[in-house]
């Protein structure tokens, strides 16, 4: 395996191209301020490809036929993977306290169906299905969990189930404790919480890509659109719009707000946590 330290200049004019190549394609957006990120964050696969320059990594990325493999490097490069298990957890407590509830009240034979949008290596969903299974929901109905992230990287070791210490930080001892168990200095997420989930690789911006999915209740999608533009923040709004069923609620992140970029959801505080509702419209 080879290791690189060196970064590469990034030209002005190969910033704005290649920027605006990546926004395109993920949704991720790269402003002026953040050149010399975007460059060491690349600048080992663009070295590792033989090229001295981004403009001929651009290149491939942009006419390359077979530049697919090469775009799942991209991401996993850029991708942010910040997360830990029973974070913002008011979110998931209105799920199993308020949402699953009255939903199984009105529809007790119909699957309740969950997407965790960006779930990284997995903590959200899993957190998700561990408060289900604590308020005691997860046996007793039809409870869907779909998980998906951009980074095949992501996805793959979220598939695996194990942990480190740093994941565990918010995680209540005898939660931990009922759920995982320690094996080689990690821990394991137990077999009938992780087999829960159905995981896949899914880029929220691409419509054939989200198509894989059915209609869902809740879309949980929590510190992904703080690195996005309006402009793809509106372009993901419009696809988790078509793809909630109704009512449908959408979770942020704290730090987030969507007033300004879409009329397509209401905010309400429901069970303790605030949540962007989709309604019908009269």
């Amino acid at each position: 395996m080879r290791f690189y330290s060196e970064s590469l200049d990034l030209p002005d004019s190969t910033f704005s191209i290649l920027r605006d190549l990546i926004h395109e394609r993920t949704g991720l957006f790269y402003d002026s301020g953040k050149r010399e990120l975007l460059a060491d964050k690349l600048s080992p696969l663009v070295l590792e490809r033989g090229f001295n320059s981004f403009l001929d990594y651009y290149y491939l990325l942009k006419y390359d036929a077979e530049q697919e493999p090469e775009w799942e490097r991209v991401v996993n490069a850029l991708s942010v993977q910040e997360t830990f298990f029973y974070r913002e957890m008011d979110q998931i407590r209105a799920v199993a306290e308020v949402f699953v509830p009255q939903y199984f009240a009105a529809s007790p034979l119909r699957p309740f169906r969950i997407w965790c949008s960006a779930c990284a290596t997995g903590e959200e969903p899993i957190s998700i299905a561990m408060a289900l299974a604590e308020a005691g929901w997860l046996g007793r109905h039809a409870i869907e969990i779909h998980a998906s992230d951009i980074s095949p990287a992501a996805i793959q070791k979220a598939q695996k189930g194990v942990f480190r210490e740093r994941s565990f930080r918010n995680l209540p001892a005898q939660v931990q404790s009922r759920f995982f168990r320690h094996q080689n200095g990690a821990w394991r997420v137990a077999d009938d919480i992780h087999k829960k989930i159905q995981w896949r690789t899914i880029n929220v911006i691409n419509r054939e890509e989200v198509a894989q999915l059915p209609p869902v209740s809740v879309i949980f999608c929590r510190n992904m659109f703080i690195y996005f533009s309006p402009e793809a923040v509106r372009r993901t709004l419009r696809i988790f719009y078509e793809k909630l069923t109704t009512p449908g609620y959408l979770f942020v992140g704290a730090a987030e707000s969507l007033l300004k970029v879409s009329a397509d959801f209401d905010l309400e505080e429901i069970g303790g946590a605030f949540v962007y509702v989709k309604r019908s419209r009269q």
